[in-house]
């Protein structure tokens, strides 16, 4: 049982010394935790200590064991020491300590400075071979305080310059040795790739034309953008096509359907019925209207009646040719009193 809090003790112990504060250096790295000591050696008899950043409005005040002004991300200790949780590109500069005693006198003054700088960023280098000439270049994201050095085979040199170009003849690079540079500042180095021939290329970086399938890049864009082009203008062409021909076709239906409605209505009115359709399926013409015609006026007075000519008498018929009737039977029923007796026409 013993053991496993001893275990317990060290793992803690172990585990605060990692979180405890490093002293502060004068070139630090953007987001590290410090802590600057104050130099006095008499603070066990202070009253007051106070931290004023001079290029900056920082401010903290520590008085008679008790925090009496506070700057957000700014702490000081029990012995005066003043310490960042994290420190910024604002935190750069100067800061002044004041130490002063119970009645109020200074006892000690002095100023401590730091700088901080941003992480150096990530750099790739390319190589450009044309015309028997080689050159090289360092790429990198622009940050304040960032020197290049160049290397041959990891020696350097050239040394904390800023120029991010290196030309070589090709019979340096004939010596298939590697190239390499590297961006840093005071507190922080990256390094590049390494390149030995104009075949090498890094980490995003090219050598020689640009190509797309096998041809010259820029030929080939100018192809496939005329290319669409031309298919984008063909793409509205028939959709415009299409919407007119829609258009023209519903245009076409309300005519037949206003047509067939006509008829319809002249059929109604006419009284009569045809097909709507002759023979062959097309619609059939309208019933052209008859014109009524004038009537003749009716004669209201009586006009004298012309004298009529007499027939003349018609000729002798010849018995031969038109014999007797032959006779009638007579009638079973009763003849009424008031009938006369059958006669045959003459």
């Amino acid at each position: 049982m013993s053991c496993k809090y001893s275990l317990l003790f060290l793992f803690l112990c172990g585990f605060a010394a990692l979180t405890v504060a490093e002293i502060c250096k004068t070139d630090l790295l953007e987001g590290m935790s410090c802590t600057i000591k104050l130099p006095t050696k008499n603070a066990d008899k202070s009253n007051e200590i106070t931290w004023t950043h001079l290029s900056g409005d920082a401010l903290i005040q520590w008085k008679n064991g008790k925090i009496k002004k506070s700057t957000p991300g700014l702490t000081m200790k029990d012995d005066g020491s003043l310490t960042f949780e994290s420190v910024s590109l604002k935190n750069t500069g100067k800061y002044r300590y004041t130490v002063y005693n119970s009645d109020g006198t200074e006892i000690d003054a002095g100023v401590e400075e730091i700088r901080v700088y941003a992480k150096a960023p990530k750099t790739t280098l390319k190589i450009d071979c044309k015309d028997g000439k080689v050159t090289l270049t360092c790429n990198f994201e622009v940050h304040p305080n960032l020197t290049v050095s160049w290397y041959k085979e990891k020696e350097n040199i050239k040394q904390n310059e800023n120029n991010q170009i290196l030309l070589l003849t090709s019979d340096q690079l004939k010596e298939k040795k590697p190239y390499s540079c590297s961006v840093g500042n005071p507190a922080s180095t990256e390094q590049s790739n390494s390149v030995t021939s104009c075949s090498d290329t890094g980490p995003g970086g090219d050598s020689g034309p640009r190509k797309l399938f096998g041809f010259d890049f820029w030929i080939m864009v100018s192809i496939l953008a005329g290319g669409g082009s031309l298919l984008l203008l063909l793409i509205c062409v028939l959709v415009i096509c299409a919407c007119r021909s829609c258009k023209t076709q519903r245009q076409h239906e309300q005519d037949e359907d206003e047509l067939r409605l006509r008829i319809f209505q002249d059929e109604g009115q006419n009284g009569t019925a045809r097909s709507k359709h002759t023979a062959r399926g097309q619609p059939a013409p309208p019933i052209p209207q008859e014109e009524p015609s004038p009537q003749i006026p009716t004669q209201t007075q009586t006009q004298p009646k012309a004298q009529t000519r007499g027939r003349p008498p018609p000729p002798p018929e010849d018995d031969d040719e038109n014999p007797p009737p032959l006779p009638r039977p007579r009638n079973k029923q009763h003849r009424k009193r008031h009938e006369e007796p059958y006669r045959p026409m003459e």
